[in-house]
């Protein structure tokens, strides 16, 4: 039997919205409202934005965390917190360290503003080579990495050039049309 490989469920990058480093913050987001209302409407929208450079390569990406993120400027001064998220941290420390470092306490408003004229360079992710699988590799591969690293999507490669997205939530709709089918074939026995 065949195995699906990543290329059959990935959206390939001429769906997929990307807009150039140097746009707005504002640009990129009406870059990517557009995209959401173009996309296929029988797939989740999409979530994030792939970022170019001058020569047309992918060097980043701006997800809602991304954006949100971009809003509270003291957060650059906490380093990469992507991995941090995942050790527990309690409630009374988080709140803790909202307060000290008094975080959130501009009107949202005046942090949007703010973030509308800022180049998408200045808040894009550079994904890792941790985040990236390649088009011919299995599913179980791609779920493998989309488990341990706790990503939201992996950028998909072809020898070194990125072709296409997969996303948690295509994979998340497969298994669950999976799951429908094996449930049909339980209630026939």
């Amino acid at each position: 039997m065949k195995k699906t490989t990543v290329k059959e469920i990935m959206v390939p990058l001429e769906e997929y919205p990307t807009v150039p480093e140097e746009f707005s913050v504002y640009e990129a987001v009406i870059t990517l409202e557009k995209a959401q209302d173009d996309f296929d409407k029988t797939r989740y929208a999409h979530r994030a934005i792939l970022v170019y450079d001058g020569e047309k390569r992918i060097v980043g990406k701006v997800s809602q965390w991304d954006l949100i993120r971009s809003l509270e400027p003291k957060y650059e001064g906490f380093g990469d917190m992507r991995s941090t998220s995942l050790s527990g941290l309690s409630p009374l420390l988080i709140k803790s360290m909202m307060e000290s470092s008094r975080l959130w306490q501009d009107n949202l408003d005046f942090l949007c503003h703010r973030v509308a004229g800022k180049k998408v360079k200045d808040i894009m992710y550079r994904p890792t080579e941790g985040e990236k699988v390649d088009e011919n590799a299995t599913l179980g591969e791609a779920l493998h990495t989309l488990i341990l690293g706790h990503h939201q999507s992996l950028l998909v490669t072809r020898e070194k050039n990125i072709v296409g997205v997969l996303r948690l939530t295509d994979m998340f709709r497969l298994i669950s049309e999976r799951i429908k089918l094996c449930g049909i074939k339980e209630e026939k026995r």
